[in-house]
Formats: C-alpha cells, sequence, structure tokens
C-alpha cells in the first residue's frame, strides 16, 4: 500500500470506542512497532477522562501533540504540583487558536479535552521503551481513586479561569 487514509469514519470509532472505555479515551497506533524511529498515534480523549499529570525524563524524548479534531488543554507544573502554564489548542472550529504544542521532556504536564469528540495526534522519537514510558506526578492522584475526579474538576476550573470558553 503506497498510502494510509485516516478517514473520518476511523476517527469516529475511535471516538465511540473511548467513550465506552472506563478510562474515557482510547489510542489507534499508526506506527507499526515499538521498535519505529518515529512513534504516532491518535488518542481520542473524553471530556471527563483524567490523565495523570507525568513527564517523560526516563527516556528524555520531546512530545508533540496536535488537535486533530476538537479541543485541548496543556496545563504544565512545576516540581510541586503548581500549575505554571496552559495553553489551549484544537481545530480551526474553535477560532484562532494554535493547532499544536510541543513538549520537552522533563515538564511536568497533562492534557484535558475541553470538547466532546476530541482527538490528538500524538507523535514522538522512538524506538518506545514501555518500561520507561512515563513518570508519574507523585503530588497527583491516581487514575481510579475517589480524588481523581475532583482532581480533573480542579484542572477545568483552572482552565476555564485561564481561557473562558469560546
Amino acid at each position: 500500500m503506497s498510502a494510509r487514509i485516516f478517514t473520518p469514519h476511523i476517527l469516529s470509532e475511535l471516538i465511540s470506542a473511548a467513550a465506552q472505555s472506563p478510562r474515557k479515551r482510547q489510542h489507534l497506533n499508526i506506527h507499526q512497532n515499538y521498535e519505529d524511529s518515529c512513534q504516532r498515534l491518535f488518542n481520542a480523549v473524553g471530556t471527563d477522562s483524567y490523565i495523570r499529570p507525568h513527564r517523560h525524563s526516563l527516556d528524555p524524548k520531546s512530545e508533540t501533540l496536535f488537535a486533530v479534531k476538537g479541543k485541548f488543554a496543556l496545563v504544565v507544573f512545576d516540581e510541586q504540583g503548581s500549575p505554571q502554564q496552559v495553553s489551549v489548542f484544537g481545530t480551526q472550529l474553535f477560532g484562532d487558536i494554535p493547532p499544536g504544542v510541543e513538549l520537552s521532556p522533563g515538564a511536568w504536564h497533562t492534557v484535558v479535552a475541553l470538547s466532546d469528540e476530541a482527538v490528538l495526534l500524538e507523535i514522538k522519537a522512538g524506538p518506545f521503551d514501555p518500561q520507561a514510558a512515563k513518570e508519574l506526578a507523585p503530588w497527583a492522584p491516581e487514575e481510579g481513586t475517589p480524588q481523581a475526579p475532583h482532581f480533573l474538576r480542579s484542572l477545568h476550573q483552572l482552565i476555564a479561569e485561564y481561557a473562558p470558553a469560546g
């Protein structure tokens, strides 16, 4: 095959799978395997999906995120967990906002979906080492704990204060 086409149907199926997932997100690898020199994947993320803040310092490679569908916020934290930066990005449907962001490996961060049917394209240099994929923030609640939804609500409030809906 000389070209692989990523149809709206593929994204819709991914969004549906995310909605049914307990974590409210679902990814689809575009790369062939973990040894590929460029790791690429789509990640459908629900507005109620909590992605625990983390960084990629164990396998230090920059991470690039583009909104393929919808609107997102990137929140960057300092070492103690205090928010330092909020960057809203998304597709042109949401006005004059950037389509993506790039993160340095040592940046504590999380991504929050701000619209229904939101899909990211994530790009990172390979190969991928699942044992060193991410270092979870010790100051943030674990996924699935009673504290996680409260933390996610506080992130949504922070984002709303920084960049009101529009």
